[in-house]
């Protein structure tokens, strides 16, 4: 009896051998595969679906943990990125491409093989071979280049590599799958399909890569990624905004009385869309109604304060074929068959154009917040320097509209390129904003001054080329000597006058004038003479009265 139990689980055994043998692809490769249903309509062009058989001979199989992964690159691990233009309109194209990150101190030449780089140092000193693989004659690990013997230039599947494949130094072996497909081709260190997407369901799907490189006249594989993409039947569509002197234009906080600029980025990278007649349909939520462009940049502008909900749809309209022809089944008749067996009729024309149409949506809230409007520096005087000048200083006038709570100024070069200094100050203003800057200067010269009042939903700028002039190291010594020998001149010009008065008066001095105040004449002289040469500090000046605070 045990001869006999022996006997079926060594038959058993033998049986199971061939299927162990026999790997598929969907064994190698198992996510993203698509039930039978589905295949036929998930068809995808130039691709295989993978119950076809894995030659495992050429192409081990390691799964994840597999110490024989530590060997599988000199030099350390290999790193695959995949990325797509995903998301892909359906019927558009959709492209994958798989890069591959090398250890420290590798890169790839530009004959496809793979070498150290120079001045690279990766803690075991410099390499004796400036070569990790050598591909281009042939010659890898062994194997001599025997080009009589093709029988492992083949892919997974067993079909043959293209002619000339080295001459391109494409020496890695790139499997796709999805779908329950694959798709293999060779490639450098980066490769790249793409998908034509009609076939395709809607929704996310899978996309697995596994790479391998040849090792003698086998190949071993040195990476796996898999990433998720989609394929949607609605344009996908982004906007970017931007408005005049808004601070932050990501948080979506605009400017009351300044327009808003609205572009639209409709993502189609294959250039499905270029053929078609594409409409932006705006509704920007404040009552003003619908505007409908075939621009895909718009300006609108808010006057109110608020939140308001922007809604925007793209349509596009794009010659297609038209939608299989509905089955309709006959009226019946007295001669007509019985109705199990009377013929279908087909509505539509065939080999008939349609338009086909396709939407894209957008939305968004928008808050409206007042902010400055306007920034002019209107006036610009030189500071006359104190007794012991330092830098010069200028003084700006500036207007605004607005209540900003922040002045900046920025002192750049004439071609306002390379800032020099940056100083910030609080800005204390009234209803009506107007304020006075002092700033000071590193030299006479040109500058170019920018300068911005800012809140908290909004930032202001005006610039202006500044002319600082010289100054005479003795200016103030001649201001002082001027004003010195004007007070000389007055001090003779009085002194001349008083004795021509005093000698006309002497001459002839009436009786009846013998008494009283005396000195009238020249005290009055002298006090016009005060007038014209001092004229005093003028503190009743109306104008005094407006004088602003200087920042």
């Amino acid at each position: 009896m045990k001869r006999l139990y022996c006997f079926l689980g060594f038959l058993l055994l033998a049986a199971r051998l061939p299927l162990e043998a026999a790997k598929r692809f969907h064994d190698v490769l198992s996510n993203g595969r698509t039930s039978g249903s589905g295949r036929e309509r998930n068809r995808l062009n130039g691709w295989s679906w993978d119950e076809n058989e894995w030659n495992e001979h050429l192409y081990p199989v390691w799964r994840r943990g597999d110490p024989r992964w530590n060997d599988s690159w000199k030099g350390g691990h290999v790193k695959a990125v995949l990325t797509s233009d995903s998301p892909a309109l359906v019927g558009s194209n959709i492209t994958f491409v798989v890069t591959l990150v090398l250890p420290r101190c590798q890169k790839e030449d530009d004959s496809g093989n793979i070498v150290y780089e120079k001045n690279c140092r990766n803690g075991t000193g410099p390499p004796s071979d400036p070569y990790v693989y050598y591909w281009t004659e042939g010659a890898e690990d062994g194997d001599q280049g025997n080009s009589a013997d093709q029988s492992y230039h083949v892919f997974p599947d067993g079909r043959p590599f293209p002619h000339h494949h080295r001459r391109r130094g494409c020496n890695l072996v790139y499997i796709f799958h999805t779908l329950g497909q694959y798709y293999q081709k060779l490639g450098r260190c980066s490769a790249s399909v793409s998908v034509n997407t009609a076939n395709i369901t809607l929704g996310p799907q899978l996309m697995e890569v596994a790479v391998y490189r040849r090792r003698g006249r086998t190949y071993v594989p040195i990476a796996k990624v898999k990433d998720t993409y989609v394929v949607t039947d609605q344009i996908p569509v982004s906007v970017t905004m931007s408005q005049k002197n808004d601070r932050n234009a990501s948080d979506e906080t605009f400017l009351r009385d300044i327009p808003i600029v609205f572009d639209v980025f409709v993502h189609d990278p294959s250039h499905f869309l270029n053929q078609s007649a594409i409409n932006y349909k705006w509704n920007f939520g404040d009552n003003t109604g619908l505007f409908v462009s075939i621009n895909h940049t718009l300006n609108h502008t808010y006057v109110l304060n608020g939140t308001f909900g922007l809604n925007l749809t793209v349509q596009a309209l794009m010659p297609g074929p038209c939608a299989p022809p509905t089955p309709q089944t006959p009226k019946p008749t007295q001669s007509s068959s019985p109705p199990d067996d009377r013929p279908l009729l087909w509505a539509g024309t065939p080999g008939e154009r349609c338009q086909i149409d396709r939407d894209g949506y957008f939305t968004t809230r928008l808050t409206i917040v007042d902010g400055i409007l306007e920034v002019n520096i209107i006036e610009m005087t030189e500071v006359m320097p104190v007794p012991q000048p330092g830098d010069p200083l200028m003084e700006f006038v500036v207007a605004c509209q607005g209540t900003p709570t922040e002045v900046c100024t920025t002192v750049a070069d004439p071609t306002c390129q390379v800032a020099q200094s940056t100083v910030c100050s609080p800005a204390d203003v009234g209803d009506a904003c107007l304020l006075t800057v002092r700033r000071a200067f590193a030299g006479a010269g040109t500058y170019c001054l920018n300068l911005t009042l800012g809140d908290d939903a909004s930032l202001a700028l005006a610039s202006t080329l500044v002319s600082v002039p010289g100054r005479d190291p003795g200016h103030s010594v001649s201001m002082a000597g001027g004003a010195l020998a004007s007070v000389g001149c007055l001090a003779v010009i009085v002194a001349v006058i008083a004795f021509l008065v005093y000698k006309k008066r002497k001459e002839y001095r009436p009786i009846e004038n013998s008494t009283g105040i005396k000195g009238n004449g020249l005290n009055v002289f002298l006090e016009q003479a005060k007038v014209k040469f001092f004229p005093g500090t003028q503190e009743k000046d109306p104008l005094l009265k407006n004088q602003q605070g200087i920042l």
